[in-house]
């Protein structure tokens, strides 16, 4: 019968060495001391108590990062990670502290740890670079992932341009992003203003790390969660799958003309490195190149593009476009989101309650955050910027760096009046046609385009 024991007792611990081997994981934090880490940035406290990592915040001092010495690229980072109410926090991955780029400043992707009411715990942030790549705006399932006041279990899955995330087994964020591919990681306690939070904890512990084994290894994907792909003209085997296509082959004029012409424009856009752009031409609405629009027409879509717009610039994307109206002077007639420096373009102040500014239904709806008290989610002046437009039926949404600006129905009484009191009282039936064309309008300055694609319902 001891013999039996020993046997069983002996395979048990190879069959245990065995699974260990297998699965490939090490402790990134041993719970014992802070070799393998330095300190970046600000000088918030961290100390080990318990094998648990854990940041206390500090007032005026900037963000502190207890980051690894080694990068990593492709990887499955899991930790759990206890925050107090309050304070915000995050887990830096791929990232940069270079001294010869922003003074050393800690830059790259974070897998957000907050406790506000926006739930945004789980999402991807370009800390100092792009900002919000990855906000749960569109995923109420992963905003309620987040348990405050408790241990959360993260999961990090960044390999080759696709990054995912989870929390407590729930998927978070469903990311494509090329920005960068290796990179330290680091776990932030944020700086703080407020001195109710001064003294506040951020604690982590069961930090482990997969290099090896990848594929076989990965979490399947919630197909309620949907992707989000910041990739240059072109599209994701998920993209492609669910119906989207290029608009613009980020190469030749392929599928678009000029809004008063028969061919593409000779003069006032430019094509290089897959970037497409209206020059400027001292700010004439339509007297260079003129709008230029797509050749197929669109009735229920769902469209993304990607923009950057200069200093003081103005522009717009316009969708049910009927190019036939307006053969004069100006800009071809449609539904448009505009496209506008909010600080510099005199623009920005006319209209009614800020129905000229960058995300509204031009003229007619303000654009805001439908979802919170936060702002529009802008990115800035020189920097890229996504539109998205979703028409279903009467139902139409604008979507400014994914969240909600404007919503509306465009067969209602509602809408029909703001028409009526607005520059397109004169077009009849002015956004209800079936079906119309997709233009960027060339309001005579610089801006730039790219990314742009569509798929319909």
């Amino acid at each position: 019968m001891n013999k039996i024991i020993s046997l069983k007792l002996v395979f048990a611990l190879l069959f245990g060495f065995s699974v260990s081997a297998q699965d490939n994981w090490e402790m990134l934090f041993n719970g014992k001391d802070l070799k393998s880490f330095e300190q970046l940035n600000g000088n918030a406290s961290y100390e080990i108590k318990d094998q648990e990592l854990i940041g206390t915040s500090k007032m005026d001092t900037p963000n502190s990062f207890m980051a690894t010495k080694n990068k990593y690229s492709d990887f499955i980072l899991e930790f759990d990670v206890f925050v107090e109410n309050g304070l915000n926090s995050g887990v830096q991955f791929r990232s940069i502290s270079s001294p010869d780029i922003m003074d050393g400043r800690v830059h790259g992707y974070q897998c957000e740890i907050e406790t506000s009411s926006r739930k945004w715990a789980g999402g991807v942030y370009d800390e100092a670079r792009n900002g919000w790549l990855y906000p749960l705006s569109r995923n109420p399932k992963g905003q309620n992932a987040f348990v405050a006041g408790q241990w959360n279990h993260y999961r990090i899955e960044a390999i080759g341009n696709e990054i995912r995330t989870w929390i407590n087994d729930i998927q978070c964020a469903n990311l494509v992003d090329d920005t960068t591919a290796e990179g330290i990681i680091a776990f932030q306690v944020h700086s703080i203003r407020d001195k109710s939070l001064e003294g506040k904890i951020v604690k982590w512990k069961n930090i482990k790390i997969k290099t090896t084994d990848l594929e076989n290894s990965r979490k399947e994907v919630d197909s309620d969660v949907p992707e989000f792909s910041y990739l240059t003209n072109n599209l994701t085997d998920d993209e492609k799958r669910t119906g989207w296509r290029l608009l613009w082959d980020g190469q030749t004029t392929n599928g678009w003309r000029g809004a008063k012409l028969n061919k593409f424009p000779d003069k006032g856009w430019e094509m290089k490195d897959g970037i497409l752009s209206v020059l400027s031409s001292g700010g004439a609405e339509s007297r260079n190149g003129g709008d230029i629009v797509t050749e197929d027409s669109f009735s229920d879509f769902e469209l993304s593009v990607d923009f950057k717009i200069s200093e003081g610039a103005n522009s717009g994307i316009k969708y049910f476009v009927d190019s036939e109206l307006n053969k004069g002077e100006g800009s071809a007639i449609g539904m448009e989101f505009q496209v506008l420096d909010d600080k510099a373009h005199p623009d920005a102040k006319q209209g009614k309650n800020g129905n000229r500014m960058v995300g509204s239904l031009y003229d007619l709806i303000r654009a805001e955050n439908t979802d919170s008290s936060r702002g529009k989610n802008f990115k800035g002046v020189d920097k890229w910027n996504n539109a998205r437009i979703v028409v279903k039926g009467g139902q139409v949404e604008h979507w400014l760096n994914q969240i909600k600006v404007v919503e509306f129905d465009r067969f209602s009484q509602m809408f029909k009046a703001l028409v009526e009191k607005s520059k397109y009282e004169k077009w009849e039936n002015f956004g209800r046609i079936p079906e119309g064309l997709i233009l960027l309008q060339d309001h005579g300055d610089q801006v730039s385009f790219k990314s742009i694609k569509i798929r319909e319902f």
